[in-house]
């Protein structure tokens, strides 16, 4: 550049050597040749500063210095690499420009989550606490492992057991509070939870029309009203009295027109809770909302459960009829279990029937997957 180029008066960043290698270096990135950008710099700096006059700073106000000069086809906004000064102590109303958090700490976990994972917990997963009638089961149901050591009875309401499709509301909400718990939103740590019917049901693909409204209510009676006693841990801690599934629930809106629910609140057991706040749940197909039946449900379940990663899993017929908590005669549930093998129904896996060795093998639908496990060792 020609010395008699127009000079514009230095910003006070320039009087300082860092302010100064900031603007060479914006300058040279621009396509300016490096003396020529020193030389400028130098005569910018030795310019007079003009007197400015400046407003007395009020209380917590950010003074941020002035935007530097233009020269010829280079100008840097962003010249100052030093943050904003800050005169007087911070706004107790948050940052600038933002509103304050009025509520930072809701007594309550709102179901508003749209991009999540489908999860199942991993207790419910394997002991069989879900009636698979579709009538009013009442009888008081006792489950307890092969080897002893877990127990669960469980005791229904004059309204009968909650069932299997009854645990899609547990499904929806324990999916919904997982993924805020992953995003560290400090709602989720509440065991009351509320959620809006409607998301509800198209989440777990159920029809929208008024009948389905009033199923969720006699879902949300059974789960209240069936109660649990067990020596099974969840988050490493053990629930010693009965409890409910689900503590209580409220209806909190209501529809104008016919008086339907609109908003839910429902309060979780601590057993279901601390589950759940110790990440002890498992990822499940949404297509097990699609299942018709309350057994294709659980066997999908424990096929989930106990493959995991593996490619199969084989188990006896009549301890599968156990896990599953069938009332059915042994003969009734092969039947059954035939039918549904034909049907070939389940998310991610198959199964086959071992009629000598009175066997049913899960495997995965992947056919790398099991031609690898095939590979590895013989089949059983």
């Amino acid at each position: 550049m020609s010395d008699n180029h127009k000079v514009t008066v230095p910003d006070q960043k320039l009087t300082t050597k860092r302010g100064q290698d900031a603007w060479v270096k914006k300058a040279v990135a621009k396509g300016m040749d490096e003396a020529a950008a020193l030389d400028l710099v130098a005569r910018m700096a030795s310019q007079p500063k003009p007197e400015v006059k400046q407003k007395k700073p009020t209380t917590a106000r950010i003074i941020r210095e002035p935007i530097p000069p233009s020269e010829g086809d280079f100008f840097f906004p962003d010249v100052s690499l030093e943050p904003p000064k800050q005169v007087g102590p911070r706004s107790p109303k948050g940052e600038r420009g933002l509103m304050p958090v009025h509520h930072p700490n809701r007594d309550f976990f709102l179901c508003d989550m749209f991009d999540y994972a489908i999860k199942d917990d991993g207790v419910s997963m394997e002991a069989p606490i879900f009636s698979l009638s579709t009538k009013p089961d009442k009888e008081i149901w006792h489950w307890e492992s092969k080897d002893g050591s877990r127990a669960i009875t469980v005791t229904p309401s004059v309204l009968g057991r909650a069932t299997q499709f009854d645990k899609d509301l547990l499904i929806y909400v324990v999916s919904q509070m997982t993924e805020a718990l992953n995003r560290d939103r400090l709602d989720a740590q509440s065991r009351t939870v509320r959620f809006r019917v409607y998301d509800y049901l198209v989440s777990t693909n159920k029809p929208t029309g008024g009948k389905e409204y009033g199923r969720l209510q006699d879902a949300l009676e059974r789960l209240r009203g069936t109660s649990i006693k067990t020596n099974i841990m969840t988050g490493g801690q053990r629930v010693k009295e009965g409890f409910g599934i689900l503590d209580s629930w409220t209806i909190i809106e209501k529809s104008p027109d016919d008086e339907s629910m609109i908003a839910v609140e429902v309060g979780l057991s601590k057993w279901l809770f601390n589950a759940v706040q110790a990440n002890e749940v498992l990822t499940i197909n949404s297509n097990y909302f699609r299942l018709r039946k309350p057994l294709e449900r659980r066997l999908y379940e424990l096929a989930r459960k106990h493959c995991g990663d593996k490619a199969r899993f084989v188990i006896g017929v009549e301890l599968l009829k156990d896990k599953c908590g069938s009332k059915s005669d042994l003969k009734e549930f092969r039947r059954v279990l035939r039918e549904l093998i034909d049907a070939d129904t389940l998310p991610d896996y198959r199964m086959s029937l071992d009629t000598k060795k009175s066997q049913v093998l899960f495997y995965t639908r992947d056919q790398k997957k099991l031609a690898l496990s095939m590979a590895k060792k013989p089949a059983p």
